[in-house]
């Protein structure tokens, strides 16, 4: 696996809009912000021609302007020597289309850099280091950065970022309701929701075919992280740019976990998304799950809840599952390095990521 170096004072963070741009509220104050945040920070920044663009279905421009701002970031032919990171501008609908316009090809062979985004940027972040074994990090989108305050889930991913840290702790508490508007762009997290982290220990007790039950046992597991937002991981699944399997075969001896979320899916959304990559075989050398919060909660499923979704699938693996993490679209959500080995411990509604960059 590819580390990219870490960022300091003096080099170069891009931004870049391969989904969505930051053309409205609150987004676009919060990106102009974030932007000055870095540069007080002491770094200089490059701006993608998309940035502030709005002329496409679901994403700032046309999929191969999309592509194109990826491969001059993140490709071999940038003129910025000292170009780090690059971080996306937001999530969207249909970044999956930039697909065939990126030269992952050119991207294998170029000096690595850090890519960060999350929900529609898991095209990116899984293709990185699936196809070309270079780590990227789902987390936090640039306007993120610019609210008043940032929560300690934001400092954290500045901290692995600079290198200063590898081990992240859960957080308390997390946000159902935000209160940031248009006419409040700059509101911190609306954190009123007590932490509720759940574990499943399947440790041999489970039965073939047949829902585990929640134990909220310490567990204790370790492997070579990937995964990202569902939503977006059902439309690459047995496409050119899939090789999930492939990446699970290469890493086979550190064992995978998965981490999972989802934003648009239903209970039985997230059921049958589950079926369709475990019928790929993605799964296969899985040594854990983490599941993040879903964003969307329907209950016209009677007892049928993403809980319930989540390991009627999963459950028979017998590894350790993790529910409701700080993972997704309801915040705080802990940096995730796709493609890292780690080790992850969860107890008494806590849980600790330990990565090693090996």
């Amino acid at each position: 696996m590819r580390y990219p170096e870490f960022i300091k004072p003096g080099d170069t963070i891009g931004f870049i809009a391969p989904s969505f741009g930051c053309t409205i509220e609150p987004y676009l104050s919060c990106f102009e912000a974030a932007v000055g945040r870095f540069e007080k920070m002491g770094f200089k920044t490059r701006l993608g021609p998309n940035c502030f663009a709005a002329e496409g279905v679901g994403k700032s421009n046309t999929p191969a302007k999309c592509g194109s701002e990826v491969n001059a970031f993140l490709g071999s032919g940038p003129d910025i020597p000292d170009l780090r990171a690059v971080i996306s501008c937001g999530g969207g609908e249909t970044m999956c289309e930039d697909l065939p316009y990126i030269d992952f090809d050119d991207i294998r062979t170029a000096v690595p850099r850090w890519f960060m985004g999350y929900s529609d940027n898991t095209n990116l972040t899984f293709t990185l280091p699936v196809l070309c074994d270079t780590a990227a990090i789902y987390g936090p989108n640039a306007p993120s950065f610019g609210m008043e305050r940032l929560h300690n889930s934001l400092v954290d991913a500045l901290s692995f970022l600079r290198g200063e840290k590898l081990a992240f702790d859960s957080y308390p508490f997390w946000e159902k309701e935000s209160l940031k508007t248009p006419e409040t762009p700059f509101e911190a997290y609306n954190l009123t929701e007590p932490a509720s982290i759940r574990t499943v220990s399947c440790d041999g007790q489970f039965v073939k075919n047949s829902s585990p039950v929640i134990d909220d046992r310490s567990v204790i597991f370790s492997g070579r992280m990937i995964g990202g937002c569902l939503d977006c991981l059902i439309n690459l699944a047995g496409t050119p740019w899939d090789n999930a399997v492939g990446f699970c075969e290469r890493y086979a001896s550190d064992g995978i976990i998965w981490f999972l979320e989802s934003c648009d899916l239903t209970p039985m959304g997230i059921r049958r998304a589950l079926w369709q990559l475990e019928s790929n075989g993605w799964f296969r050398h899985v040594s854990g799950f983490i599941i993040g919060r879903p964003f969307m909660y329907d209950d016209r499923f009677g007892s049928e809840g993403p809980r319930e979704a989540v390991l009627s699938i999963l459950g028979g693996h017998g590894v350790p599952i993790i529910l409701d993490a700080d993972l997704g679209h309801l915040p705080p959500a802990m940096p995730f390095i796709s493609g890292a080995c780690a080790t992850v411990r969860a107890a008494r509604g806590t849980m600790h990521v330990d990565y090693s960059l090996i």
